[in-house]
């Protein structure tokens, strides 16, 4: 397999936790959105969405982080990342979408792009916007981390903490404040003492700057 990622793409880095704790051999082949190398002809042959990440397989390339995960385990289902119970699958689902879809997109990098360019929003303005919709899902996420176990939904790793720590690594970038978030914060702190993130951190990419 080969993973298209940048080492702070926080969609990405699901990914590699995913492929870490999988045990899934993968290539890393870095993409530099600071380049917009996303848009270039090479890339977008590969994948239409011109979108991080993407993962290259044996039947193809898929985009979109969720769907990889989901992918992922059905293909290694060894290493389970969603529970058995049809419930408590929907809870940790619910936990990522909110991430993913509420959080994530309104603070990637080509909405900060837009913010400066086209509205005329300063470093400091941008800084605000992200640090907003941070907290306020973070406010929203708190309260699901189950007091039992070092994980969000006790003692198993699940697509949760996969999707909190990338989160949660922004938002340290971001100077957020995370003391009103302690439940969140020790899941992060467990979770980056494991190989499987640790070897995912940005800082460990072959392409960190």
């Amino acid at each position: 397999m080969k993973l298209y990622s940048y080492f702070r793409s926080s969609a990405a880095y699901r990914v590699r936790i995913a492929l870490n704790l999988k045990g899934l051999a993968h290539e890393i082949s870095p993409v530099n959105l600071l380049k917009s190398e996303q848009h270039s002809n090479e890339y977008t042959s590969k994948n239409a969405q011109g979108l991080l990440p993407a993962l290259e397989t044996e039947h193809g390339v898929l985009a979109q982080s969720m769907a990889i995960l989901e992918w992922l385990e059905d293909y290694s289902p060894d290493t389970p990342l969603l529970p058995t119970n049809s419930w408590d699958k929907a809870q940790v689902r619910s936990f990522c979408y909110a991430i993913a879809c509420d959080i994530h997109p309104i603070d990637n990098l080509r909405v900060l792009k837009y913010l400066a360019a086209e509205l005329g929003a300063t470093d400091e303005q941008k800084n605000t916007w992200y640090r907003h919709w941070i907290i306020e899902g973070f406010k929203k996420l708190e309260p699901l981390v189950v007091p039992e176990g070092p994980f969000c939904f006790g003692d198993k790793i699940t697509l949760a903490d996969i999707c909190l720590v990338p989160q949660i690594f922004n938002a340290l970038r971001f100077e957020v404040d995370m003391s009103p978030f302690p439940k969140l914060l020790a899941v992060y702190t467990h979770c980056n003492q494991l190989p499987a993130f640790d070897a995912a951190r940005p800082e460990n990419q072959s392409d960190a700057q």
